[in-house]
């Protein structure tokens, strides 16, 4: 009797509190990546409006993504200790006001300087979610909520980008982030009414003697690491692909529009079947098999780029995001089978990885695509594709010793 009572205070599928519990986190998932890639799509308006290089310009995302990558190794640690909805309601209010502040900046310095906070706020949501999950849904039932939950990721990444392309076209990039940051503050404010509170969770002590012996002995093991750098090459590439892809189609011959722009990017889509596709292959062919394949596909991606029919370019943007999503979770899934213990830190700092990939690879390939153009930024793209082949190749390697790390 008393399991059976203990069973019902966790939220179980098809109860009220499920359905709440998910669209809360649905909303919080959308609020977090439709803002966090809002000015990828726009980068070549800020050239012209702020005087800026197309460098400079990809900052606006780069910088944002690096204070994320910081931020998440922050508020793991932080939500230990004060709990997971305090937290994520707090940075989900900060960050829908801040797209709305950012619209009235003046100047291109204090955008950015709004953008590196607003990134650090986004850190407080993606793995504390993740967490909450973990210890509030019955166990038959966290895989659902877990697939809702990163389906927010999509959709929200997806509407951020097509939301303000059309809506630059139609006023300004300034009336499309008042709308984005308005959308988002109702979605925040539903989120806190919605989601229900803790039970499960249990307030710990800091410890940062304690935290910083488990992320070195994360750092010790060959097989983590390389999935780290994986996850770092791969999101590089993947950025500045997409980063300067904008401003390629901007140009002649094509002279497309910002809604045109904003709308390629719903070839996201590709990323939800191969995610799954990938995982499910991972099981029959070996998960380090699967990676070096994703990674091939990035690479038939960005080759099928550089011929000049606008044809060849949107194929390859669709192989390349299915590659890429196909890669990536198939890695992002080997970090939990690889980590011995405190498996929500190493996931946060293949998490670290990633973001820091973006920040970097999307600013570095500024300065291929300001220097030698379009096919500066596929040499850039094919280098960092060619090092994660090799990384996946060593995870292979590392594989065959040991069955764990199939």
């Amino acid at each position: 009797m008393n399991r059976d009572n203990q069973k019902k205070e966790y939220i179980q599928r098809g109860t009220p509190a499920f359905k709440k519990a998910n669209l809360a986190l649905f909303a919080a998932a959308f609020i977090t990546f439709a803002n966090l890639y809002i000015t990828q799509p726009i980068m070549p308006i800020f050239t012209k409006e702020y005087h800026v290089t197309p460098t400079m310009a990809s900052l606006s995302l780069s910088l944002t993504t690096l204070s994320l990558a910081f931020g998440l190794l922050v508020f793991g640690s932080l939500s230990e200790a004060w709990g997971r909805k305090n937290i994520m309601s707090v940075c989900l209010i900060i960050t829908s006001v801040l797209t709305v502040v950012i619209a009235f900046m003046p100047t291109f310095e204090l955008h950015l300087i709004l953008r590196v906070i607003q990134g650090f706020a986004f850190a407080g949501i993606p793995s504390i979610a993740m967490a909450y999950l973990g210890e509030e849904i019955e166990g038959n039932s966290v895989g659902a909520a877990m697939g809702l939950y990163i389906s927010g990721n999509t959709v929200g990444g997806l509407s951020g980008r097509v939301i303000m392309g059309t809506i630059t076209d139609l006023f300004s990039w300034q009336t499309g982030m008042i709308f984005l940051g308005v959308v988002s503050l109702l979605a925040a404010i539903y989120f806190i009414w919605a989601l229900p509170s803790s039970k499960h969770f249990h307030p710990q002590d800091l410890h940062l003697k304690k935290l910083v012996g488990t992320l070195i002995s994360h750092m010790r093991n060959p097989v983590l690491v390389l999935l780290f750098l994986i996850a770092f090459f791969l999101m590089g590439a993947f950025v500045t692909i997409y980063n300067y892809l904008g401003f390629k189609l901007a140009e002649p011959p094509y002279l497309l529009s910002m809604t045109i722009i904003g709308w390629m990017f719903i070839v996201y889509l590709v990323g939800t079947f191969s995610s799954t596709w990938f995982g499910m292959l991972g099981d029959k062919f070996g998960r380090p098999l699967l990676i070096t394949l994703g990674v091939l596909l990035m690479l038939l991606g960005v080759l099928l780029t550089l011929p000049v029919p606008l044809f060849y370019k949107i194929i390859g943007i669709i192989v390349l995001t299915f590659g890429f999503f196909g890669a990536h979770s198939v890695a992002s899934g080997l970090v939990s089978r690889h980590a011995t213990h405190d498996i929500a830190q190493a996931s946060s700092l293949y998490l670290f990885a990633y973001y820091m990939g973006s920040s970097v690879g999307g600013s570095v390939g500024g300065i291929f695509w300001s220097r030698y153009g379009w096919s500066g930024v596929v040499g850039f793209t094919i280098g960092l594709l060619a090092v994660s082949i090799f990384l996946a190749l060593k995870v292979k390697k590392l594989s065959g010793r040991n069955t764990l790390y199939v």
